[in-house]
């Protein structure tokens, strides 16, 4: 556990030194594009190698999120001058373009800061809602296995939504700025093109539109015309997000992909052209959808169904899950031992 921590410093601080490196090239180089990509590359380089030092689930699994997944993505972005690290209004100051860069935040501007229909996670009923999943899944043996993916996919959001939230405190501790939360209640979602584009890992999804979705709508309105264009934009968003959990899953256990994330993505894609096609024939209120007492449930369920089916299965493949518990034993027992150690100091010591 030593040497995994000691990785782990290591790689957060090359990948703050290769950050400050891209900052410093911003200033200094010329805004062309080939210019700008050929000094950013070995960065990016970097990033991709940085977390094969790192073997641990827990230690490892939002640090490759972070840095190999969204931060890549953002100086691709930031080679072309676009996305979140080429603000020019203001220009963003060293401590936001490092924050920005290694973590999933939006500065929220001064005008949208009384805006406040985001909502921050209910810790007490989240926590409470973990501890009940827990003795279920130690006795996981006796339960039925589709009974315990569905509890995957409830801590999965539980999980994602407090440790983002953590993460975005401690960023907006450090750098003195209010920050868009990452969830907006997804499961009051009216439509999966609202769950996604609007509900679930908001940030992601902005970087993923800037990404994905505009350059291929872009290309797209000049082959088949601007009223076709979004449909092939969208599924290569989806396919751009399963890339990335794929890519993920690799570092995670070192093997060949199965693909089954991915087929998760690309399927929620399509629902969500067909969503869309089927809302452009309709007229009225029916053009909005379905009402939400109706809408919200449908949406969590065909999103739980399909996550138990393809994603969770592909998340828990190669043992992920007895090797995270198996992590958590040894850091518990690490702990233990330290602080029996520390004690027993202070025992010779008095």
């Amino acid at each position: 556990m030593e040497g995994e921590m000691r990785n782990l410093i290591i790689v957060w601080l090359s990948a703050f030194a290769s950050l400050s490196y891209c900052y410093i090239i911003d200033k200094i180089t010329p805004k062309a594009l080939s210019i700008r990509l050929f000094a950013i590359l070995p960065t990016i380089c970097l990033l991709l190698i940085l977390p094969l030092n790192l073997h641990s689930i827990i230690v490892s699994g939002f640090t490759i999120f972070f840095l190999v997944c969204l931060t890549n993505l953002k100086l691709l972005l930031f080679a072309f001058d676009k996305g979140p690290l080429s603000s020019h209004h203001p220009p963003l100051n060293f401590p936001h373009f490092i924050a920005i860069a290694c973590f999933p935040i939006k500065i929220i501007q001064q005008k949208s800061i009384k805006n406040g229909q985001k909502s921050s996670p209910n810790f007490a009923s989240q926590f409470l809602l973990l501890i009940a999943i827990l003795p279920i899944y130690i006795n996981k043996e006796n339960v039925h296995q589709n009974v315990i993916l569905f509890l995957y996919c409830i801590y999965v959001y539980i999980i994602l939504d407090l440790y983002l939230h953590m993460v975005r405190d401690m960023v907006k501790f450090l750098i003195g700025v209010e920050l868009e939360p990452n969830f907006n209640k997804p499961y009051l979602s009216t439509s999966l093109q609202d769950f996604w584009g609007h509900r679930w890992n908001v940030m992601v999804s902005d970087i993923l539109r800037s990404a994905a979705y505009n350059p291929m709508r872009s290309i797209s309105s000049r082959l088949i015309g601007e009223k076709w264009a979004k449909y092939p934009a969208i599924l290569a968003t989806f396919f751009v997000s399963g890339l990335m959990h794929e890519l993920q899953l690799y570092y995670y256990g070192r093997e060949k992909p199965r693909w089954d994330v991915m087929c998760f993505f690309l399927l929620h894609g399509i629902c969500v052209n067909i969503e869309i096609a089927l809302k452009s024939n309709f007229k009225g209120k029916w053009r909005q959808g379905l009402p939400r007492m109706v809408a919200a449930p449908l949406v969590v369920v065909f999103t739980l169904v399909t996550a138990s089916w393809l994603f969770i299965p592909g998340m828990l493949r190669n043992g992920v899950d007895v090797k995270v518990r198996n992590e958590i034993i040894g850091f518990k027992e690490y702990v233990e031992g330290y602080f029996k150690a520390l004690y027993l100091c202070f025992q010779q010591l008095w």
